[in-house]
């Protein structure tokens, strides 16, 4: 064979391969509002980077007939490519090829890029449209799968993992996504869940469809599992660039920087007016963030789920930041077991990430109640106590409000290692409201007046003179300055400038136990 007859062979394979399933199952594809595998890399990566691997790469089963359907790339496209000019792994399942099914050839794909992104130093994307594992091939597909889970373990904490949800995602499929870092899922077209509306109607004998189990919104908003539901899959690929483009490349790494026009120096007036003099009225704290931080910059993280604490990214100066804050517009900003779980999973990543932390605090406390207790509120309360004390990254934290109780010492307090803790003038630092005090310390006092309800109304008063300010807890230092709402920009742009070169540390051990 001549070697222009043997570039013809290649480039015949090259435009199989290309192909997938074929025409017919693209087509399909399209009309189910889904786009192919490469569709996909051409929406995610720059224009020209993606090298892929392993395009030739076929299954090695010969059961139930698979002998005579080997199709080049088995139902996965991996590479590396580009994204905002910084190299990044991806793998693409195909469902136009055995239903995007996973075999032990297809695991290798897979494990092949994740090798190579630890190597590197490179975050991995995973874009998922499976129907599980290959059935044909029996138990090398469920190890295929684990080969896959324990990467995904090794990975974590060292380069960034996200997974994007573009179909089905059922059965072990599901575990590879909820190890990574975030998981975009797509409305309308993508479900996750260990077993399906069948299984479920069979053993439980509930009537149930996909969506209801397992959608987008099913898992944005009720069981957290999802970060951001999409609209469509341009819209969740949109995102999940937004998402890299405020995190470094490795653990080893700093965030990159970007360009800031907006003045550090900046004052906003609507600030020194945005907390209500009602204690009991509520506002909303992206209103804060929003006004502190670069213009424009804050992309929130898990907007559906728990929604009485908000979190996401920002940049302040052009640096990347976390940003973890109580929400006084939902449940008064209390903290529960939900806020706590997606608040501390949020501040492990950043600290892993080398993102600094800024925290807004208004917190009342966490929510009493029988299905709290029952439901494992110490436990929950207490990793969002664990992941603030275990990070060494720089932290922020301003007091805007109430910072009642445990949930005080909890929220980035000085005590757990906060760095700069500034303080409102309206903010009230105490063990519990006033009223609620003032009912506790002079309870003979109250009873025994001639008119309680007075009596009650003065004795709570004077307790917020006393105590509900920020002055008590600055006179001991656990507050390191009382600030004019409007500057608050500019003293965090100081202090996370003061605090650029931190260096902390943790005692040497194996890992810690967090309270899971």
């Amino acid at each position: 064979m001549s070697l222009e007859e043997k570039l013809n062979q290649l480039e015949q394979m090259r435009a199989k391969a290309s192909l997938g399933g074929g025409e017919k199952r693209i087509d399909a594809q399209h009309k189910k509002g889904k786009l192919t595998a490469r569709e996909r890399i051409e929406l995610l990566v720059d224009p020209n980077s993606f090298e892929e691997f392993d395009p030739f790469v076929t299954h090695r089963s010969s059961d139930f007939g698979l002998a005579e359907k080997k199709i080049l790339g088995d139902g996965v496209v991996t590479g590396c490519g580009k994204i905002n000019g910084r190299i990044t792994y991806i793998f693409s399942q195909d469902f136009t090829v055995f239903g995007g099914s996973l075999s032990e050839a297809h695991a290798e794909k897979i494990c092949k890029i994740m090798h190579m992104a630890m190597k590197v130093g490179a975050p991995v994307v995973g874009l998922n449209d499976s129907g599980g594992a290959r059935i044909q091939e029996g138990v090398v597909s469920l190890g295929g799968y684990a080969d896959i889970f324990l990467l995904n373990t090794l990975a974590s904490g060292v380069v960034p993992q996200l997974s994007a949800i573009l179909g089905p995602c059922a059965g072990g499929a599901v575990y590879s996504p909820a190890i990574t870092d975030f998981v975009f899922m797509t409305k309308g077209t993508s479900y996750m869940f260990v077993t399906g509306p069948n299984v479920v109607k069979t053993v439980t004998h509930e009537n149930v469809t996909s969506e209801e189990l397992g959608g987008a919104d099913v898992h944005a908003s009720k069981s957290g599992v999802a970060h951001f539901a999409c609209e469509n899959e341009a819209d969740t690929i949109a995102k999940l660039k937004r998402l890299l483009s405020y995190v470094p490349q490795n653990n080893c790494e700093d965030p990159p920087m970007a360009e800031c026009t907006d003045p550090l120096d900046r004052e906003d007036d609507e600030l020194n007016h945005i907390v209500p003099e009602s204690a009991n009225q509520p506002y909303d704290i992206r209103d804060v963030i929003n006004r502190v931080v670069d213009v424009g910059s804050f992309f929130e993280v898990h907007e559906d789920f728990a929604q009485n604490i908000v979190v996401g990214f920002a940049r302040i100066g052009g640096r990347s930041i976390g940003v973890i804050a109580n929400q006084p517009a939902v449940m008064a900003g209390v903290l529960d077991i939900t806020s706590s779980a997606k608040g501390a999973r949020f501040i492990r990543f950043c600290d892993a990430f080398n993102i600094p932390l800024l925290t807004f605090e208004d917190v009342p406390g966490f929510l009493p109640g029988i299905d709290q207790e029952h439901g494992g509120i110490i436990k929950n309360g207490a990793k969002l106590l664990y992941a603030y004390c275990e990070a060494t990254v720089p932290k922020v934290t301003i007091i805007t409000r109430k910072a009642y109780g445990g949930a005080y010492d909890v929220m980035n307090s000085k005590h757990v290692r906060g760095d700069m803790n500034y303080a409102w003038p309206t903010a009230e630092v105490a063990v519990m409201g006033s009223k609620g005090a003032a009912e506790i310390i002079f309870k003979r006092d109250i009873a025994e007046a001639d008119d309680p309800k007075a009596e009650l109304a003065k004795r709570t008063e004077d307790y917020r003179k006393m105590f509900a300010n920020p002055y008590t807890a600055a006179a001991r230092g656990y507050v390191d300055d009382v600030i004019e709402p409007k500057t608050t920009r500019q003293r965090v742009v100081r202090a996370f400038e003061m605090l650029a070169t931190k260096k902390d540390s943790n005692p040497p051990k194996k890992h810690g136990n967090i309270p899971l």
